[in-house]
């Protein structure tokens, strides 16, 4: 099986209660990601290191539980803190991200930990694409792509991070040009100046990508369904219909299942596309119906469909 490595944020998503309370939950994109793809069989290991204080002890242990290993270590920084707001079923967040255990690591140490291993995907994105943060990633990027490793990017902006959007929005762009396979909602193609993005313009935003040299796209376009592309080879999907407590984690879940579909089965991976895409909307269905980012295991991905209703 290809090893997955995440390199990304692990924070405590403080969910804000109508009662004013917080509430934390395990959270951060690259983080849910990782256990999306673990849960789904996936081999995953997270690069970034956690805190040593409770909450960087209880994201520990739900990596433990999913199966994802981690590589790193400790760090005696505090773990990083997301407040969110969920209104209507749509999360935002405020985001608290300065001298915090996830960025606590160095270019050279991320590097020898991928080189002794046999090359797999390494996946980015979110907020390690913020400057200054993007220029170690692209550096790690660079370094695994030359030990053969295969770029995956989420590309997931988080434009109230950015004191400078411009900045932020070519530091994003500088990260997707390395990458091998990428997914962009459609917030994040408004954001990087696609205009109008939807299902009916997938295959010509794609081609942008395409051309700096991504071989898998997807696009998500949020209650529309998605736009999957596989070594030239693309379908698109409707969103299945479900009884949606809050978005939490959708996007992670969706390419979670997608890296782990490839890794698990790297043959024939285009004559999959349509399955691909089904299951990954399908898992991020199942994660819509729970509070919070609850990624489903295989067997619930795989169980007959009326159960989960």
């Amino acid at each position: 099986m290809t090893p997955i490595y995440v390199l990304g944020e692990a924070l405590m998503d403080c969910v804000a209660t109508p009662d004013g309370l917080l509430r934390p939950h395990v959270g951060g994109s690259p983080f849910n990601l990782a256990r999306a793809a673990a849960l789904r069989g996936a081999s995953v290991s997270f690069l970034n290191r956690f805190s040593q204080d409770q909450f960087g002890d209880q994201m520990q242990a739900q990596l433990e539980t999913d199966r994802v290993q981690t590589v790193l270590g400790r760090s005696s920084l505090p773990t990083s803190l997301a407040v969110v707001q969920v209104k209507s079923g749509q999360p935002s967040y405020g985001f608290y991200r300065e001298g915090i255990a996830d960025r606590d690591y160095s270019v050279d140490e991320v590097l020898q930990a991928l080189a002794k291993v046999s090359p797999g995907v390494l996946h980015t994105g979110s907020l390690m694409l913020v400057p200054p943060e993007h220029h170690k990633v692209l550096a790690v990027l660079q370094g695994a792509k030359a030990q053969g490793w295969t770029i995956s990017v989420d590309v997931n902006l988080r434009p109230k991070l950015a004191a400078d959007l411009g900045a932020y929005v070519a530091a994003v762009n500088a990260v997707a040009a390395l990458a091998d396979w990428i997914k962009a909602s459609d917030e994040d193609l408004e954001l990087l100046g696609f205009a109008n993005p939807g299902k009916d313009t997938a295959a010509s935003i794609a081609r942008a990508f395409s051309a700096q040299g991504a071989t898998r796209i997807a696009l998500t376009f949020g209650g529309d369904g998605a736009w999957l592309s596989v070594d030239g080879q693309s379908t698109q999907s409707a969103a299945p219909v479900v009884r949606v407590v809050d978005t939490v984690g959708a996007g992670d879940t969706f390419w979670g299942n997608c890296l782990a579909d490839w890794t698990q089965q790297p043959e024939a991976a285009a004559a999959r596309v349509h399955d691909t895409l089904a299951n990954a909307m399908r898992a991020a269905a199942i994660n819509c119906t729970r509070a919070g980012c609850q990624p489903p295991t295989r067997a619930e991905l795989f169980q007959p469909q009326q159960q989960q209703q």
